[in-house]
């Protein structure tokens, strides 16, 4: 099939070097010309395990092309699939679908014969039905369906996600549209759940989804919480909980919140679609205010630990979590961001294994950033603890009593031994324990 990607970036890329792993010939379709260039040249624009290594072979033997030209990326194409990003509105929260709007709009113009358009993107539940407004509008001869596929793709794992999804849910209302995206995921129907659903079904339920999840993760910091006011270990307790096969293990870790592209963005976007609608989400209001508060919460025990008016703080991770380079929505950067708002005199000094030019873009030069992990302990007061990289599990703690000036970990990931920890001699604060 031949199949055009709106989109190159943590969802169309990987989305379409996955379909040209398959044997589709795919075009992705940017308009970021520095983007594409690099793209053409076999370099990722972004860091997924895999990914790079796929790219350039299915560039290489012809499976994907990137251009700049809605033209000619849509024109002969079977499936069209929109997956330009959904920020929220500076001021509602609500999506902003101004991308998929104009993605839409253009697209329009380059249809020829039937065409599925697909959206991948997170767009609010009735996007499908505006979406066929807008392509009618701007070219009434157009032979077209939409359909919701919402994308399922953890941001580090997208590449073993694509070839291993845990389902695949197909938002269709039309049954030639349907029978077009049946091939589609033809080559996953021995392996995987593939749901078909009314589109506006669909729609719903990545947002009901990842709404859930936030709320598990919220449930289980609170609990966490309890837990260090009243000795218990929230390890175990999350543990005993996950034993139990209707709350199962997944999203039990405790933390310094959540974050990332899809949470925070996703349950704001439900809760201003739940006002349009006169519906109470009670659960999901009461998650966006916790989640919010604990950062902050973060911010002043890593003050709280320090002990000059001017503390200067190792961080050690800035991405939302491992595996990614994305800062957006990052609770380590948003603790960065309270630390300073709290203390403006506070010197912090950052080490993140993939996401330091992400985050410089975001936070400038308000802190210092670090080539190694080590190089950020020199004269620290405290050391933070924010994102699950894996080597951060294997801090000589030795070296880093030597580096330090005053020996504090907050250890805000639960990543390290606590006992080793005290054993160096340090003060260890964890989460829940």
């Amino acid at each position: 099939m031949k199949i055009a990607i709106i989109g190159t970036g943590y969802v169309g890329l990987p989305t379409g070097v996955g379909f040209a792993e398959l044997g589709n010939k795919v075009v992705c379709i940017d308009n970021d010309t520095k983007k594409i260039t690099s793209l053409r040249e076999g370099k990722i624009t972004l860091f997924e395990d895999g990914l790079e290594d796929l790219l350039k072979k299915n560039h290489q033997n012809g499976n994907i092309t990137f251009t700049t030209s809605m033209e000619e990326g849509v024109s002969g194409a079977d499936v069209v699939i929109i997956a330009v990003g959904t920020p929220p509105h500076p001021v509602t929260k609500e999506a902003d679908l101004k991308y998929i709007y104009a993605a839409a709009t253009e697209l329009a113009q380059y249809i020829t014969d039937y065409t599925v358009i697909a959206t991948k993107s997170t767009v609010p539940i009735g996007t499908g039905d505006k979406l066929e407004e807008l392509i009618s509008k701007a070219n009434p001869q157009a032979q077209f369906d939409v359909v919701s596929l919402p994308e399922f793709l953890r941001e580090g794992y997208a590449v073993y996600d694509f070839f291993n999804p845990d389902r695949i849910i197909v938002g269709s209302d039309n049954e030639k549209a349907t029978k077009v995206i049946t091939k589609l995921y033809e080559p996953f129907a021995s392996k995987t759940n593939i749901l078909y659903v009314k589109r506006r079904s669909s729609e719903t339920i990545k947002y009901a989804s990842n709404s859930f999840l936030a709320i598990k993760i919220q449930y289980i910091n609170e609990i966490a919480d309890f837990c260090e006011a009243t000795g218990a270990n929230v390890l175990e307790v999350a543990k005993g909980m996950g034993l139990d096969t209707r709350i199962g293990t997944k999203f039990l870790n405790p933390g310094p919140g959540f974050g990332g592209s899809c949470f925070p963005k996703d349950t704001q976007a439900l809760k201003f679609m739940s006002k349009q609608y006169n519906v109470e989400l009670s659960l999901i209001e009461a998650t966006i205010t916790g989640n919010i508060a604990r950062k902050k919460k973060m911010a002043t025990k890593i003050l709280a630990a320090s002990t000059t008016p001017a503390p200067n703080i190792a961080i050690l991770g800035l991405t939302f979590k491992n595996g990614t380079d994305d800062c957006r929505e990052s609770p380590a950067m948003e603790i960065v961001s309270a630390i300073l708002e709290q203390n403006p005199h506070a010197k912090i000094t950052a080490f993140d294994p993939q996401g330091m030019k992400n985050a410089e873009l975001i936070l400038g030069d308000k802190i210092k950033y670090a080539p190694t992990m080590y190089d950020t302990l020199k004269d620290a007061e405290v050391l933070a603890v924010l994102t699950e990289w894996p080597e951060f599990k294997e801090l000589d703690l030795s070296k880093c009593a030597s580096l330090m000036k005053h020996k504090c970990i907050c250890d805000f990931r639960n990543l390290l031994n606590a006992q080793d920890a005290q054993n160096q001699g340090f003060t260890y604060h964890g989460i829940g324990r």
